[in-house]
């Protein structure tokens, strides 16, 4: 008699399972497909947290679209996180897709852009971006300086900031101040191949121009930015195809400065000292006409 009622029942569960079978494997996907939560660490001392009109910093690590995408992957740089993961939700269908033309190591235009806007000791020498079907995202960064530079840096920079300080100072006698130390101490390294891993100078990053007394614009533009972090004033890189320099807000206007620009290379050797692009606004940029300033207006938009 069991038996019977054992089969009875066993009965009763395969056909209200067969009936109610697309409910149930709904309600199984919908369960399995939901997102996981995103594990948050803590953001490092140099986390800027701005947002500007390119991008903004964001605490929902999962992007409905595409601006959402860019504003996680600006989140992630500008917190210094070495690794972070994150999924693509199914409403974003587009996403890993997206996240694919992103994080191309041929062509990181946009991720080096991103990175224009964040502290540059947060900035990364290289980043691999690894997803897979399911959705989940993967960011993996090798950041630009390590720790024995970064306090290597911090302190040549405090020195500088010790030696130029004057009584009355206010930030703006202290950029200028800054902007001459660099161009009297550094010139512009006309024999650096940034395609070679064997260049006599560490010109493209802030130890070039601090401690070798050589620069290329990045080197330039690493060092002011660096400065004008610490002065708690708002700044990014502007980058054009060619040529990268600083903007800063000041008295209510965004500045451009262009230490590159203002210690010209000259045909005896000689050093010279410049102020032609010591903030100036971008009407003024503008009216030099040089190709090497052509920005894109769409992506530093408080500089339109």
């Amino acid at each position: 008699m069991k038996r019977v009622i054992v089969i009875i029942v066993c009965i009763a569960l395969l056909s209200c399972t067969y009936i109610f079978k697309d409910k149930i494997c709904n309600k199984l996907a919908n369960y399995f497909k939901s997102t996981p939560d995103v594990q948050i660490a803590s953001k490092n001392q140099y986390a800027k947290e701005k947002n500007y009109e390119y991008v903004q910093i964001t605490n929902d690590f999962t992007p409905y679209n595409y601006q959402e995408l860019l504003n996680v992957f600006y989140t992630i740089l500008d917190s210094g996180f070495d690794t972070f993961t994150f999924y693509c939700p199914d409403e974003y269908q587009d996403c890993l897709k997206d996240v694919e033309s992103i994080s191309n190591p041929e062509n990181i235009e946009t991720l080096t852009t991103i990175g224009n806007f964040i502290h540059p000791y947060n900035n990364f020498s290289s980043i691999k971006v690894k997803y897979d079907t399911a959705g989940e995202v993967t960011v993996e960064i090798n950041h630009l300086y390590n720790k024995d530079e970064i306090q290597k840096i911090s302190n040549k920079v405090d020195s500088i900031y010790k030696e130029i300080i004057t009584e009355g100072m206010d930030d703006l006698d202290i950029i200028y101040a800054f902007h001459d130390y660099v161009i009297n101490n550094t010139k512009y390294d006309e024999s650096f191949d940034e395609k070679s891993n064997d260049n006599e100078h560490d010109s493209a990053r802030a130890l070039g121009p601090l401690y070798e007394g050589y620069a290329i614009c990045s080197g330039y533009t690493d060092v002011m930015s660096i400065l004008l972090d610490k002065l708690g004033i708002n700044n990014y890189k502007v980058a054009s195809d060619t040529h990268v320099w600083n903007a800063f807000y000041y008295d209510n206007k965004w500045w451009h400065v262009d230490l590159t620009w203002d210690d010209p290379v000259t045909k005896d050797g000689s050093n010279r000292l410049e102020h032609t692009f010591f903030k100036i606004d971008t009407a003024t940029l503008e009216k030099f006409n040089i190709d090497n300033h052509a920005f894109k207006k769409s992506i530093y938009q408080e500089l339109k």
